[in-house]
C-alpha cells in the first residue's frame, strides 16, 4: 500500500460491486432522506421487488423506532449474508473510484470513494484530528444506528467528505482522464435522482491523488487557506452522513483488538469547491405544538424578537393559516439555525413535541401547515465558511446545512467487508 497515504487517514479499499443487477434498482438514496415521506419509500419498495438492491442492506430512518425495527435489523444482516454466500459482488482490490454524478438541476458533481481510517477521526468539538465533524454530534442518535452497523457484515456509505482544494488538484485531474479509465458503471438513478458514472483508478492516478491530497495539508496550505501556522492541519471535514460516521467510530471503539476491518469506513471524498456543489438550509419542522404558546415563549427567550424582517437573524415561520417572518435583533451566535435550535431545545424539554430535520421549502411549508405543526425556513449558509469556521470555531449547530436536494444525496452503489 502506498506509504503516503498512511499520512493522510484516507486509503485505497477493496470495493464491492454486484456481478450482474439491475443497476438502477440496485441503487436507492440514503437511509437519512425522506424520513418525513413515508410514500417515497413505499415507491422505492414497489420499484425494487424481487431484485438485489441495497435497499435489502439498509434501514431507512423513518424506520428507526417501527415497533419491529428489531426484526428489520436482523433481515438487513441476514441479507447481507445472503449476497454474500451467493456471491453476488466483484472485489476492486485496493482501489478508488472516481464518480460523476449528474444532479437534478443539470451540473455534474465529482467524487472519489475510498476507505478513512476511523482513528484518524473524531467529532468532538474542537478536535485537532486530520478528520473532523463539521456539526456538534448527538450521541443519542448514536446507539440505534449503532444497532444496525454492529453485527453487519458490510457497510455501504452515504457519508461524504470534504476538501477544501481551491486550486482543484486531486480530484479535478480525474476528470479529464476518464476517457482512458475502466467505466464500472453508467445508468440512470431512480426517483429522479440524476444519473451517474463510475471509473476505475490506474496505479498511476492513485500515486497522483496522494500526492494531492498530502499538498493540502502541508503548514504553508494551512497559512495559505487559513491565516494559521502550526497548528494541527484539517484535510477533510463531514460534509454528509456526519451520525453515520460518528456510529462507524463507535462501533470500531468497541471492537479494536477483535476486528481490524471495522477499523475503515468506506467514504465518497468532494472539493468544497466543486461547482455542482450547493449548500442547502436544512429547515426545520414541529410536530404536537401549539403555535401561540411556541411563539409567546419564543419572545420571552429572545427579548426583542418580533413579527417581520428586520436586522438580525430572519426565520421563516409556517403554521396553520399563517406564513411570515420572525427576527432575532443583536444574535449571540453566528448563524440563524443556532438562533432557532437552541430555543427549539430548550421548548420541546419543557412543552413536548418532536422536531424533524427537513430538506426543501415546498416540504417544509406543506408539512408545517398542517394543524398541530410548525415549518421554520432557514437562510443557507455559504459553503466558503465551513472550512474556516471548523478551523476557527470547532463545529456548527448540528442540522445546519445540506449539500443539495434530497434527491441528489447520495446513493448506496459501493459496499465493504467490514468483517
Amino acid at each position: 500500500m502506498n506509504e503516503t497515504f498512511s499520512k493522510l487517514g484516507f486509503y485505497p479499499a477493496d470495493i464491492l460491486l454486484p456481478r450482474e443487477a439491475d443497476m438502477e434498482k440496485w441503487a436507492v438514496v440514503a437511509c437519512d432522506q425522506f424520513t418525513s415521506e413515508p410514500e417515497y419509500w413505499e415507491r422505492v419498495e414497489k420499484n425494487v421487488g424481487d431484485a438485489p438492491s441495497t435497499l435489502r442492506l439498509i434501514l431507512p430512518e423513518a424506520e428507526l423506532k417501527a415497533p419491529d425495527v428489531e426484526q428489520k435489523i436482523g433481515r438487513i444482516n441476514a441479507a447481507m449474508d445472503d449476497y454474500l454466500d451467493k456471491d453476488i459482488f466483484k472485489t476492486l482490490k485496493e482501489s478508488l473510484v472516481y464518480i460523476e454524478r449528474s444532479q437534478s438541476d443539470g451540473k455534474i458533481r465529482h467524487g472519489l470513494i475510498g476507505m478513512i481510517d476511523l482513528d484518524a477521526y473524531d467529532f468532538t468539538p474542537g478536535s485537532g484530528a486530520l478528520i473532523r465533524a463539521t456539526e456538534g454530534t448527538v450521541l443519542e442518535r448514536i446507539p440505534p444506528r449503532a444497532k444496525v452497523r454492529r453485527n453487519a457484515a458490510l457497510e455501504l456509505p452515504h457519508v461524504m467528505l470534504l476538501i477544501d482544494d481551491p486550486d482543484k488538484t486531486v480530484i479535478e485531474p480525474l476528470t479529464a482522464e476518464a476517457g482512458g479509465m475502466e467505466k464500472l458503471y453508467d445508468f440512470d438513478l431512480m426517483e429522479n435522482g440524476g444519473h451517474i458514472k463510475g471509473f476505475k483508478l490506474t496505479d498511476k492516478q492513485v500515486e497522483a491523488v496522494a500526492q494531492s491530497l498530502s499538498g493540502l495539508c502541508t503548514d504553508e496550505a494551512m497559512q495559505k487557506k487559513y491565516g494559521v501556522s502550526g497548528v494541527a492541519p484539517l484535510l477533510f471535514a463531514v460534509g454528509d452522513g456526519n451520525h453515520s460516521l460518528a456510529t462507524a467510530k463507535a462501533c470500531w471503539e468497541e471492537q479494536k483488538g477483535k476486528n481490524p476491518l471495522a477499523r475503515y469506513a468506506l467514504v465518497e471524498v468532494v472539493n468544497n469547491h466543486d461547482d455542482a456543489l450547493q449548500f442547502e438550509p436544512i429547515h426545520r419542522v414541529l410536530f404536537g405544538v401549539e403555535p401561540k404558546t411556541f411563539l409567546d415563549e419564543f419572545k420571552k427567550f429572545y427579548p426583542g424578537a418580533h413579527e417581520g424582517r428586520g436586522e438580525g437573524h430572519v426565520i421563516g415561520v409556517v403554521y396553520e393559516g399563517y406564513k411570515g417572518e420572525w427576527t432575532v435583533p443583536n444574535p449571540k451566535v453566528q448563524l440563524a439555525v443556532g438562533t432557532l435550535q437552541a430555543f427549539i431545545d430548550d421548548f420541546l424539554k419543557s412543552h413536548g413535541g418532536e422536531v424533524d430535520y427537513i430538506h426543501g421549502d415546498d416540504v417544509t411549508r406543506e408539512l408545517g401547515s398542517k394543524p398541530g405543526n410548525m415549518g421554520f425556513l432557514l437562510p443557507a449558509m455559504g459553503k466558503e465558511q465551513l472550512f474556516k469556521t471548523v478551523m476557527a470555531d470547532g463545529v456548527l449547530p448540528r442540522k445546519t446545512f445540506s449539500m443539495g436536494h434530497a434527491q441528489d444525496k447520495r446513493y448506496y452503489i459501493e459496499a465493504r467487508k467490514i468483517k
